[in-house]
């Protein structure tokens, strides 16, 4: 029997002013418990909230970049609930007059399993609302008790809720991704999600196709890109096994174990908390005029996918490429430095070797393109003494090993006695330097190739009968000892012509 997954994703993404949504009060992660707590926050007798203007500021850009309604005027609500480590009773958020309104999310769905081909999807966005965080429960950490710390209490939040339009982990898994890669793209927040600045509640039902939406169950508080697709992947089984041995979902809040792989209930929602929501009457209507709208417009930089469209339509790379180049801003931003260094022509050599050698040596010491210790424009000289045939790809990789254990700053330090002593205005001339003095230029001389083949050929007389009588995978013999016999500088065109001609006899 078929089913149909029916997925909707709510993301809290704190917003990254270095005040609250509405005081002063510091938002820095990791102070000492309760010490950024002030007056408004913990909702103290005769405080009065006031609204942070880059909080807007931000939740508008990030409607603009999705092309959302920005409203002209949105409402801030009371929120009616109790729990500890909310001290006002109430949280201020938005209800039903957000700051934005309904947008959209272009996702490049790469499949988890099986030989399905990568495909796009754009996802709706219902809304993205503004409001303020709750404080944080510690539980365990002393005999067994519970504290509350309340410094997060009142840090500005953008809740960004999209519409059922996803039907499988891989697809919520690329949208949570996205997602992520946009707000920090457009710098709105860090992301950081161990700090829980980007959070993640799931909403997932099954059906069958052509019924009605199934009773849905909401996954909380999921801080992993892998946890999300393994719980989402638990969770549908487990409603499909349900439904299918004649029980019966009933609509509750989860928990996701990722110890032992599987879903839990928290709480039952068979019907919805009356929250009694109602307008704040300690905040006046929030009015965004066209004026401001064009002010912060201003301040976008190129968004992902109109980057990704020039990127093929301008410098011929595809689409798969460009997507892994326009995964973050500092990503993007490396590749047009070095292409602004290297030349458009080297477009592709650029993104092979960023998506190649870059992204490995990255992947294997755990660091970040920000602080790449080879610059994009070191990258670009050694890229363009491969093109011109200075190096060929082994003495560029010995190049670019060197230049990565000498770190930015310290790149002449590698060559003893080289009296260079400004950078990065000498990239080019102290790699060039780099390249003598450590020998690493391609041999392109077709005497010296020559002398090798004769020597190697000469030396090998039982192989050299067998390549000749007909044995053509002997001919890699032959390369390997040559680029052994030139310590890798051989030119490799030059080096398979020459061979070519001399073993033909």
């Amino acid at each position: 029997m078929k089913w149909e997954t029916v997925i909707g994703l709510e993301v809290h993404t704190q917003l990254s002013t270095s005040s609250k949504i509405f005081s002063g009060a510091s938002t820095t992660y990791g102070a000492e418990p309760n010490t950024q707590a002030d007056a408004v926050s913990i909702a103290l007798p005769g405080v009065l909230p006031v609204l942070n203007k880059s909080a807007v500021e931000r939740a508008i850009k990030f409607g603009l970049a999705v092309g959302a309604h920005i409203a002209p005027r949105s409402v801030f609500a009371r929120k009616n609930y109790f729990y500890p480590d909310l001290p006002k009773g109430y949280q201020i958020s938005q209800f039903d007059l957000p700051v934005v309104g309904q947008g959209a999310l272009t996702i490049q769905v790469e499949p988890l399993s099986g030989n399905a081909k990568p495909y796009e999807k754009v996802v709706r966005i219902t809304r993205a609302h503004l409001e303020e965080d709750a404080g944080k429960s510690v539980h365990g950490e002393s005999q067994g008790l519970t504290g509350i710390d309340l410094n997060r209490a009142g840090t500005p939040l953008l809740e960004i809720v999209s519409e059922p339009d996803m039907s499988s982990a891989a697809e919520a898994v690329a949208y949570a991704k996205t997602l992520h890669s946009l707000v920090r793209w457009i710098g709105i927040c860090d992301g950081n999600m161990q700090e829980g600045s980007f959070r993640c509640d799931v909403n997932v039902s099954v059906r069958r196709p052509g019924e009605a939406l199934g009773t849905r169950r909401e996954i909380k508080n999921l801080n992993s890109f892998k946890f999300m697709q393994q719980a989402i992947d638990y969770e549908v089984q487990w409603q499909i096994d349900t439904i299918e041995n004649g029980g019966k979902i009933h609509q509750a809040t989860i928990l996701f174990d990722p110890d032992k792989g599987t879903t839990h209930a928290m709480r039952s929602k068979e019907e919805a908390h009356d929250y009694r929501y109602f307008p704040d009457p300690d905040l006046l209507p929030l009015d965004i005029t066209p004026a401001m709208l064009e002010q912060v417009r201003a301040t976008l930089p190129e968004l992902p996918q109109a980057k990704r469209e020039r990127y093929v339509n301008e410098l011929g790379l595809s689409t798969y490429d460009a997507g892994i180049l326009t995964a973050s801003r500092e990503m993007a931003n490396y590749f047009e430095d070095c292409i602004a260094a290297a030349g458009k022509n080297n477009a592709k050599l650029c993104a092979n070797w960023l998506m190649g050698e870059v992204a490995a040596r990255l992947n294997r010491e755990g660091k970040d393109i920000a602080v790449c210790p080879v610059s994009a424009e070191q990258l670009a000289v050694v890229l363009l003494r491969l093109a011109d045939g200075t190096l060929n790809n082994k003495t560029a990789k010995e190049l670019f090993d060197a230049l990565w254990a000498a770190g930015t700053v310290n790149v002449e330090a590698t060559v003893q006695n080289l009296k260079i002593t400004t950078y990065p205005a000498t990239v080019t001339v102290s790699i060039d330097a780099i390249i003598e003095a450590k020998g690493l230029k391609q041999v392109s001389d077709s005497g010296a190739i020559e002398k090798i083949v004769d020597e190697i050929i000469a030396a090998n007389p039982a192989q050299v009968a067998e390549y000749r009588s007909g044995k053509d995978k002997v001919f890699g013999f032959f390369v390997g000892l040559a680029m052994k016999a030139s310590k890798g500088k051989a030119n490799p065109a030059q080096l398979n012509d020459v061979l070519k001609k001399k073993l033909a006899g």
